[in-house]
């Protein structure tokens, strides 16, 4: 596990005031809007050392027991106290009763104001298009971000927090209750710096002394192919920026997928219909179809029939990380001529006669219906 001191480039003496300005050097530095997706674990790692060293009980603790000791609440170093149970009180039940009665409480040390950013969640809508060979989008989002006057340390430029004069940087007071069993001590923050053991006398004018504001930004999202219709995609980092410099949060992006005129998707597959001429169906020919992937030309074989499926492969959706795609399915669809003049109706009867077709409906032959077949053919069960 990496050294909070080695983390921040301080000394293990180095004083608070030391430990801010290296912290602040670190995260201009690394802030994800600046060093990118690739800064982020740092920025995680310059944050989370920051937050125990400048606490100064935390850092105490994380002295004397290293970060696990800071993660379990300092129980499990130094002995686990009160008869090994791990309650953290090394001298037993007189510092027990004597924190309670009169003999003092232990201060919690000032808190930070340090807070990672709020997650977000933007709708982002697509074309069929997209979603099969991925697309790039630059997308405009309301968000918080660093505050370019004083880049989230809260203060106006050339000013610092000064130490509260009522706990005197502690963050905590004690407050003293007489009981029937004498005089009670507690701990409680200090109502004048919130805890924080400090008071920031001159807000920046910029954000107020949030140390953020709410702006416009692009951020440009890559969309790979295969995303389904209500997927989220997360964006590490690029959520609002977090208080006093804190990490930002996580953008998510919820895909709206449009319904295509031609195509409609089933999975990796692509669908569609299209539609031929009685006489095309019966002699064949050959077509040129748009596909996504442009025109395509597809071979309609002599006595084709309605419903028949004609499967392009590689020409439907990419599949999500897996760099292939599914296939293209065109469904025929036979057109029956309604407007006949005579000569053509003389001709189809003549066809039909030499045909020997009779004209009127024959019951459908025992087995799967007509929709099985169909839905046999479409799905290529058949």
């Amino acid at each position: 596990m990496a050294d909070y001191y080695q983390t921040l480039g301080v000394d293990r003496n180095a004083t608070s005031e030391e430990i801010k300005k290296a912290y602040r050097k670190l995260a201009r530095k690394l802030h994800p809007d600046v060093a990118g997706p690739e800064g982020a674990e740092q920025f995680k790692e310059v944050s989370e050392a920051y937050d125990v060293l400048s606490n100064k009980e935390k850092r105490q603790t994380y002295d004397m027991g290293g970060a696990d000791a800071v993660k379990n609440g300092g129980a499990g170093f130094g002995g686990a106290g009160f008869g090994g149970g791990g309650f953290g009180f090394d001298g037993g039940f007189g510092d027990i009763f004597s924190s309670f009665f009169g003999g003092g409480a232990a201060e919690r040390g000032p808190a930070s104001r340090v807070r990672r950013g709020a997650d977000s969640l933007v709708s982002l809508d697509l074309e069929l298009k997209d979603v099969v060979f991925g697309v790039e989008k630059k997308i405009a989002i309301d968000a918080l971000v660093e505050c370019g006057t004083c880049h989230g340390h809260m203060s106006a430029p050339g000013t610092e927090p000064v130490t509260c004069t009522q706990c005197h940087g502690s963050g905590s007071v004690q407050r003293v209750t007489n009981s029937i069993l004498g005089q009670m001590v507690s701990v409680v923050a200090c109502n004048q710096c919130q805890g924080y053991g400090t008071i920031i006398t001159s807000p920046c004018p910029e954000c107020a002394g949030e140390g953020r504001v709410r702006a416009n930004r692009s951020v440009t999202v890559n969309i790979p192919a295969g995303v389904e219709n209500g997927m989220r995609i997360r964006m590490q980092g690029r959520g609002d920026a977090g208080q006093a410099g804190g990490p930002a949060g996580d953008l998510f992006l919820e895909v709206y997928v449009a319904e295509d005129p031609l195509f409609a998707r089933e999975g990796d597959n692509l669908v569609g219909a299209i539609e031929i001429p009685m006489t095309s169906a019966a002699l064949g020919t050959t077509l040129d179809v748009e596909t996504f992937d442009g025109p395509h030309t597809i071979k309609i074989e002599p006595g084709m029939q309605a419903g028949d499926v004609i499967t392009l492969p590689g020409l439907g959706v990419g599949r999500l990380h897996r760099g292939t795609r599914g296939d293209l399915k065109l469904q025929m669809a036979v057109v029956t001529p309604t407007d006949l003049d005579d000569e053509q109706r003389s001709l189809l009867e003549q066809l039909a006669e030499l045909r020997g077709e009779e004209r009127h409906a024959k019951p459908v032959t025992a087995g799967a219906s007509v929709f099985s077949k169909l839905r046999d053919k479409f799905t290529g069960r058949a």
